[in-house]
Order: structure tokens, then sequence, then C-alpha cells
């Protein structure tokens, strides 16, 4: 049945609906067709054996009234054929048209049916009737009252039926039209985004659906579609840049590398030994720290399934400060009970790195701060170093930007240490911004969503 199902299920949308509102429309037909051809037929029938009816049930007044004559007059128009036929066939009265000797029908009611409807062109004399047949009385002996009129054609709802059918044919073509026609006008923007979408490539994110007028449901999609090629273009452009300038970054201490390595061949006895390993040695750990810090970039990228838990940056702080070994002391200013829902991994090397930062720039003082502030959780860490001027605030957050105060590389730095601290912030639905320090450097703010413990503490 399901395999006889799928062969036969219409492949597109458009037919699918066309063939659903087809079903519905017959579910809902078939029922009241039935019903109107029944009514049809009755309406039919009261109006056909009214007049008959009317006849038998005067005649049977009469005859119990025991008033009986033996020739009955007709008192209906058109009802000539009357006979009162008593058991076992014997007529007792009967109208001139009817005649006495033998009943005009054989049709002989049962004592519960009190009157009968019918027809019949089974007698030669007096040929097709339309009669009722009316017991006179409740009891097996009584007499039956028979009221007639002859017809040219029996009466039959065949005519009406196939009307009743063709109005309803009619009805469900008429509803299966307009339904493919609606659903492929509605539809038409979609083959429209398909045909877009299918001429769109990786190397070519710049084109867009035409947008679509009003607020449905296809405009939306287009849209949504929209924002997301823009969203897609930005990524592409994004980690193109970002694979170039990661490029270029591993590029420049590999070829330093090689070409202190290839001295060193050429000329071994011009180079100390030592010197050299301590050289490449560093050049090795600049190589490897760049690496770990693109494999933890691209780690943010994708773990936005990453296992959250509270986490209380104060407790958090004191960790990592008794862990380092910083040049310069670091001062806090830490406030308990401070507690966010984050990744404790990712948050310790947001801390680390801009910690990192600020000892990297700093003359005489480094400070972290933690407390709550306007129903967040801020993290600040400022220095006294020579600050960051204003157009670059934004820009020192972009990957493998240094700078021209902090370009040189011997100090450590790989270029990516801000960018993984914006990622981490952002990935914590926070933000992470820099401003003026009140010791004449600069200060970061990492502000994160108090988690719903630590906004119910005063």
């Amino acid at each position: 049945m399901g395999i006889w199902l799928q062969r036969f299920r219409p492949r597109s949308i458009r037919g699918r609906l066309t063939m659903l509102s087809i079903v519905c429309t017959l579910l809902i037909l078939i029922p009241v067709a039935v019903a109107m051809s029944l009514m049809i037929s009755q309406v039919i029938a009261n109006v056909m054996w009214n007049g008959t009816e009317q006849q038998a049930i005067l005649v049977a007044a009469i005859v119990r009234k025991g008033s009986l004559p033996r020739v009955i007059k007709p008192s209906v128009p058109g009802v000539d054929l009357i006979q009162v036929v008593a058991p076992g066939g014997r007529v007792l009265a009967a109208s001139p048209a009817a005649g006495n000797r033998q009943p005009i029908v054989r049709v002989w009611p049962a004592p519960g049916d009190t009157m009968q409807d019918s027809q019949t062109c089974a007698n030669i004399e007096p040929g097709c009737l339309r009669f009722s047949a009316l017991r006179v009385g409740s009891g097996a002996q009584s007499p039956v009252v028979y009221a007639g009129d002859r017809t040219t054609t029996m009466m039959s709802t065949t005519f009406d039926n196939a009307i009743v059918a063709a109005q309803a044919a009619l009805l469900t073509a008429a509803v299966g039209w307009i339904t493919w026609h609606v659903t492929g006008r509605i539809l038409r923007p979609v083959e429209s985004i398909t045909s877009e979408l299918a001429t769109t490539t990786f190397n070519d994110l710049s084109r867009r659906i035409p947008q679509q007028a009003g607020d449905d449901e296809i405009a939306r999609l287009v849209r949504t579609l929209n924002q997301t090629l823009h969203r897609l273009e930005r990524a592409t452009h994004r980690q193109r840049g970002f694979v170039a300038d990661a490029s270029h970054e591993l590029r420049t201490p590999l070829a330093g590398l090689r070409v202190k390595l290839e001295e060193a061949r050429i000329h071994p006895h011009d180079f100390d030994a030592e010197e050299l390993l301590d050289d490449t040695l560093r050049d090795v750990d600049r190589l490897q720290a760049i690496m770990a810090d693109l494999l933890l970039l691209a780690g943010l990228e994708s773990s936005a399934a990453t296992v959250r838990e509270r986490v209380d940056l104060a407790d958090l702080t004191r960790a990592e400060l008794n862990r380092r070994a910083d040049r310069l002391p670091v001062r806090v200013v830490l406030q308990d009970g401070v507690t966010v829902d984050g990744a404790p991994a990712q948050l310790a090397r947001l801390l680390t790195n801009l910690l990192d930062n600020a000892q990297r720039h700093a003359r005489d003082r480094v400070e972290v701060a933690v407390r709550r502030d306007n129903g967040q959780a801020l993290l600040a860490v400022s220095d006294d170093g020579p600050g960051i001027p204003e157009s670059d605030r934004e820009r020192i957050f972009e990957r493998f930007t240094r700078l021209d105060t902090a370009r040189s590389r011997h100090l450590g730095g790989t270029g990516l240490g801000l960018a993984i601290a914006n990622d981490i912030a952002h990935g914590h639905s926070g933000t992470i911004t820099v401003n003026d320090s009140a010791h004449g450097g600069a200060c970061f703010e990492v502000r994160i969503p108090l988690s719903p413990s630590s906004s119910a503490t005063p």
C-alpha cells in the first residue's frame, strides 16, 4: 500500500496540494451529494404521491364511518382509480374507472405498515400506475384502500442523481484547477529562488535574490536567504583573509629558520652551535604558538555546543594569577559571587590573553577588576602603557593585527590574542571593548550576562 501511494504521489508541492484539495473536496462533496440526492427524491415522491395519499385517506374515513357506497366518486383531481379491497382480494367498492372485478394491484400492506406508496407496470389493465395503499384499520381483517392514477413514465431519480454527480464533478474539477493555478502563482518565487541559488557559487557569493513585496512567508524566506548569503559572504571573505594572513605569519618564521639553517650548513665554522639552536628554538616556539592559536580559533568557531557551567570570575582570576609568573605584579579588585554561565577553559584563556597583552605593554602597573555592572559581569584588565588610539580600537580585535608600537615579534605576540579574546567574549553572548585606563594606558572591559543566581544576589 505504501509503495503504491509512493508511486502515484506527485513529486511537486504544486501537484501534492492540488491532489490534496481534490481529495478533501471529494470527501466533503460525496456525503453532501448523497444527502442532496435523497432529499430531492423525497421531495419528488411527496409531490407525486400527495394526491393519491389524500384520496386514500378520504375513502378510508368513509369506510370507518360505515357509509361506504358501492361506487366511489373521486374527490381529488387526477386520481380516478379507487378501490376498497377486503382480505382475500374481494373488491368491496370501486370508482367507475377502476372497476370492481379484481384489484388494480396486488400490493397488500402489512399490519404495521399503514400507508404504502408504490408504482407498477405489472398489470396489462389499467397499465402503469402510481398508487397509495392504506389499511383502514390495524386488524388483520382490515380492508385496504387503493388510490392511484395512470402514468406514462415511472418515477426515477437517475436523472437527478446524474445532475448532482455532474455538479460535484464540476465543482471538484474547478477546485483542482483553481488550486493548481493559485499554488503555481504562489510557488513561482520559489522557482526563481531555486534558479538564483543554483547559479550562486562559492567563488561568487555577491549575488542576491530579488526581494519580494509584502511580508508573507515567501518574502520572509527571501530576506532570510539574502541575510544568510550576506553572512556567508562575510565569513568567506574573513576566512580567505585569515588564510592569507596565517600563511604570511607562518611564512616569516619559516623563512628565517630556513635562512639560518642554510647559512649554518654553508658556513658551519662561522656559527655558534648553541646560539643557532637557541635562535632555531625561538622560531619553533613562535611557530608552535601561532599553530596553537590557529587551532584554538578554529575550535572556537565550531564549539557552539560546548558544555557550559557556572563560573565565578573572581575565583577564576585568583586561580589564573596564582599560576602565572609575570614581569609586573598584578593588582586585583575582585567582587566575589560574580558568576556567569560559560566554559571555564575558554574564560581562563580570555583572561590569560588580556593579561599577556597588558604585561607586554605596561610600564609599571597592571590591574584586574571583577564586579557587577548594570546587571552584567564586568572583567576589566588595565595597564599604564602607551594606550591605544581611538582609530585603532576596533582594528586591534582583528586577526594578526599589530599596531606600530607593538609590531616587533620578539616580544612573543602572535597577533591572535585579542582576536581569540574577542571570539570568546562573543561566544558567551558578551562584548569586549577598550578604553583609556585611569593610569594612562589601555583598559579592556569584558561584559558577560550574569547567571540567574548571580543576578539575584545583591
